[in-house]
């Protein structure tokens, strides 16, 4: 079972509540060192920063078995998120807390937790992981983050890696139809814009780059009721399709237009 599909699988695993009640997400992200896991509640980012949270926690452990690539094993997993959970009962105890997201790399593992308040919180971390998992080195950083800048300018995914993401939905399902995603096909694209002339605006660069126009209309939105739909024929594996989509919600944003996605159908 490939790694990042196991990681879902604990993802779901892990939080099925919060699952429901907010939107926890992973994407892989690319460093120096190697390649990173960050799994984090993407819904935060609408209310974030929370004043009643003006501190964070930065908490995990280096952990042992650690392949060349840096993502632990699947046998791995299991202890990790045991001491998860353990150190989430902790601070749940002690104060009013908010886990928003763990970051993975280079054989460690981090869990963010925005706090209200620190006082007597390290110690009692040091006891936990002295008393209860020893054979792991623990790392323990708290510090003041009013402006949440470790969720929003670190944990939370760039423009790039955004697209990515959403990218890699779509063409996860088509692999799972057995696409082998080696052959060009029609692509479809939505988009929204408050005006006719910013639509316009998106359709004079749209003919440019030779897509077709499908269709044109009005829609209920107030916001945005002027909708485009376009096409063009393009490859659809990951890297490809994300170099199309970043370009099209940039122009789209230039022309004061939102994005809204893409489909194709399955090759087999």
């Amino acid at each position: 079972m490939p790694k990042l599909f196991f990681l879902l699988l604990a993802l779901q695993a892990y939080c099925p509540v919060l699952a429901q009640e907010e939107n926890w997400d992973v994407y892989m992200a690319q460093y120096d060192k190697g390649p990173a896991s960050i799994m984090l509640n993407m819904g935060m980012k609408k209310i974030a920063p929370v004043t009643e949270l003006p501190f964070v926690l930065v908490t995990g452990v280096k952990f042992r078995d650690c392949p060349s690539d840096g993502m632990p094993s699947q046998n791995e997993f299991i202890n990790l998120y045991k001491i998860s959970d353990s150190v989430k009962a902790t601070v749940d105890r002690k104060v009013k807390n908010n886990l928003v997201g763990t970051f993975t790399y280079q054989c460690e593992r981090l869990d963010y937790f925005y706090l209200a308040d620190t006082t007597g919180l390290r110690q009692q971390l040091i006891t936990l992981y002295k008393d209860h998992f020893s054979l792991y080195t623990p790392y323990i950083n708290i510090k003041a983050d009013k402006e949440w800048k470790g969720y929003l300018n670190f944990l939370y995914p760039n423009e790039e890696a955004f697209e990515f993401m959403q990218n890699q939905k779509v063409v996860s399902r088509l692999q799972k139809a057995g696409d082998k995603l080696d052959k060009e096909r029609q692509t479809d694209h939505w988009f929204y814009f408050s005006t006719g002339a910013d639509r316009s605006c998106f359709i004079y660069y749209a003919v440019q780059k030779r897509f077709k126009i499908e269709s044109t209309e009005k829609t209920i939105d107030l916001n945005r009721p002027f909708k485009l739909h376009l096409s063009r024929t393009d490859k659809v594996d990951i890297a490809s399709i994300s170099k199309i989509t970043l370009e099209l919600r940039r122009q789209a944003k230039k022309c004061k237009g939102e994005y809204d996605g893409w489909e194709t159908f399955v090759i087999k």
